[in-house]
């Protein structure tokens, strides 16, 4: 059958339709991809062919208020491997494995994997010589990656608030976890190209993302004063061979943490070497126990902002005992202090005197004191772990109950409550918020991010109490049971404590927390230092025998390298059998030789300088300082003086 012209024709006219209809789709579908998808096809294609070596941002380090660097970064490399990459992997197992110290059977299943690049964990945060040495083997697929690992300058030192960071760079503890997402900065990576057989594509360049470094951490706490802290808890461990020490030293005007330490200790870089119990335990802000007389702190400083008590005029008559709710109580001192005027009470550390006042304040008043001044919740302070510490419930109190909480039994507490609740007390009656971060810096720029600034919780107590509470507090150090921590020529005030310990409902025999709670200047405090011994061995386990020497020796090297001048005023000391006499130094400037033999009997002399006349003389006049001292004199010709 003959098909006719126009038959042909229109076929032909609807192939063309057809034809240029398919060009069009083609065309429309090609323009598409290349202009509103072909990016991210290509973007696609690249991560295919892409493999990334990470390079790991250095975590912020961390310093102290001066700058000083108690927590860094050492470069220590990583290695990885592109299995597809790899020409004999028998071989480069046998390599791998001799350099990392590792079987060549693991080694040699690693880098036959089917992935795209592996981490090898021998091969993690090694040394630069190792990394050096895998280099010259010149192993294709073989790489090493940036990284860093985390360093502790110091050892031990602080290591319960620095706390310590993970093979991965990640906080773990202290502060190196609470502050974590700050510290650790983004990854970085360097990209290269390779085909689907991994070989590299050299016709594509490499991308580098260079890492975003995490920011550094300024603390509050003073290099200073923690060296002196560490020091003086060394000697004390082992002096005493004690189950465990705590110290905190803070400024009591805004609750910056000056010093913190506890032992046992532990090095932040080896913490897998030690049982969890010590790294994992901050026991400054973590123990909780029976405070015992630096309690006693919170029912004088309520009794005197109620009026409910005259220190200097009135008077209390201690029999050794006092009888509540048919339980008798007992004084310390076997026997009784006697008649005494409530300062003596507060300077013999008087239970029976202070259960007096706890009932003048009843249970009401005495519990929203406690309680205002911190004791029963956390405090705040920027460290994992704090404790809450236990109080009765008021529907429990009861007459010994209410006892018994006026002179620190029955009770539990934290240390770091402990400071934060004195450091109101003595301030002006302000209670703040302890922290240990001051700022946080822009390693790159010097930015600072972020400031911590005081947080005044509440007012507790008037400027008046606050001023009649120091000058108890001094007496105590000055003339009752805290006098092993008085240092000549600083007002220093304070308050023992012995707290029995308790275990499974019952108190155990000579096994005590024995403490010291200290500041000063004590007409205008800078500092407060508190130091808790638990069990001291080899010793009568009091607070004023144990741990006031201690706070002693921190307040002395302390105030000075916080810049505090000595100042007048200071009670006289009430003289122990084996106290040595003071002197007050005289000023001598201006005497000669022949003079000074008629002033100095009980002083040595160190004398410098060329001539007969002293210009200059250490420590200055007034100081007092103990007999046979040395004390420095400066010599020059008088006549020379003038004419120069």
């Amino acid at each position: 059958m003959r098909v006719s012209q126009v038959t042909v024709r229109k076929r032909l006219a609807i192939a063309l339709i057809v034809g240029l209809l398919i060009f069009l789709i083609i065309d429309l579908r090609l323009g598409y991809v290349q202009f509103f998808i072909g990016e991210m096809l290509t973007d696609r294609a690249k991560d295919s062919w892409s493999r990334n070596i990470p390079f790991e941002p250095k975590r912020g380090e961390i310093v102290d208020r001066n700058g000083v660097k108690l927590a860094t970064n050492i470069s220590s490399p990583t290695v990885y491997v592109v299995p597809r990459q790899i020409v004999d992997p028998a071989n480069t197992a046998e390599k791998l494995a001799a350099v990392l110290n590792m079987s060549k059977e693991k080694a040699y299943q690693i880098i036959t994997k089917k992935s795209s690049s592996e981490r090898i964990p021998e091969g993690r945060k090694i040394s630069h010589e190792k990394a050096k040495e895998i280099r010259s083997l010149g192993l294709k697929g073989v790489y090493i990656g940036e990284d860093s690992k985390r360093h502790y300058p110091f050892g031990t030192y602080l290591s319960h608030v620095l706390g310590f960071a993970g093979i991965d760079n990640q906080g773990l503890m202290g502060l190196e976890l609470y502050y974590d997402k700050e510290l650790k900065g983004e990854k970085g990576s360097v990209k290269f190209y390779a085909d689907a057989k991994g070989k590299r594509m050299n016709d594509m360049a490499d991308d580098y993302q260079p890492p975003v470094d995490g920011l550094d951490l300024k603390l509050t706490i003073e290099t200073k004063i923690q060296t002196i802290v560490e020091r003086e808890l060394d000697i004390a461990e082992a002096q005493y061979q004690p189950d465990g020490i705590i110290a905190i030293a803070m400024n009591p005007n805004n609750g910056e943490i000056l010093a913190m330490s506890s032992r046992p200790s532990f090095d932040p870089a080896n913490f897998k070497n030690v049982p969890q119990e010590v790294y994992n335990r901050n026991l400054p802000v973590w123990s909780t126990y029976e405070p015992g007389s630096t309690f006693k702190i919170i029912t004088l400083a309520a009794a005197l902002e109620e009026g409910k008590v005259d220190l200097e005029k009135e008077h209390f008559h201690d029999p050794g005992y006092v009888e509540v709710g048919g339980s008798r109580l007992r004084c310390w001192k076997k026997g009784g202090h006697g008649g005494q005027t409530f300062l003596e009470v507060v300077q013999n550390s008087c239970n029976p005197g202070f259960v007096e006042l706890g009932q003048r304040l009843g249970k009401e008043k005495l519990f929203k004191y406690i309680k205002d001044f911190g004791f029963g919740t956390k405090t705040g302070i920027d460290l994992q772990g704090e404790g809450t510490g236990i109080l009765f419930k008021m529907d429990r109190i009861g007459p010994v109950e209410l006892a018994t909480t006026s002179f620190g039994q029955g009770v539990s507490v934290t240390p770091i409550q402990q400071v934060a609740a004195l450091s109101a007390a003595i301030n002006g009656g302000t209670l703040y918020t302890p922290y240990v971060a001051k700022e946080l810096i822009d390693p790159l720029t010097g930015e600072v991010v972020m400031k911590n600034s005081p947080v005044a919780k509440r007012k507790v107590i008037s400027n008046e109490t606050s001023e009649k509470v120091r000058y108890a507090l001094e007496n105590v150090v000055a003339q009752g049971s805290g006098g092993r921590a008085f240092i000549d020529g600083y007002r220093v005030g304070g308050k023992t404590g012995t707290a029995q310990k308790a275990q499974n409902g019952r108190y155990l025999e000579n096994n005590h927390i024995v403490s010291f709670i200290g500041f000063a200047p004590a007409d205008d405090p800078e500092l407060v230092v508190y130091v808790a011994v638990d069990n001291p061995k080899g010793t009568v386990q009091f607070g004023g025998v144990v741990s006031a020497p201690i706070v002693g020796n921190i307040m002395k090297d302390s105030l000075p390298a916080l810049g505090v001048e000595p100042r007048k005023g200071q009670i006289e000391k009430k003289k122990a059998w084996d106290d040595v006499p003071m002197i007050e130094v005289p000023d001598v400037v201006g005497f000669t030789k022949r003079e000074l033999g008629e002033v100095f009997v009980n002083l040595k002399i160190d004398a410098s300088g060329e001539g007969d006349t002293v210009v200059k003389q250490s420590p200055q006049p007034g100081v007092k300082i103990k007999q046979g001292s040395t004390i420095r004199l400066y010599f020059s010709d008088s006549n020379k003086e003038k004419e120069e």
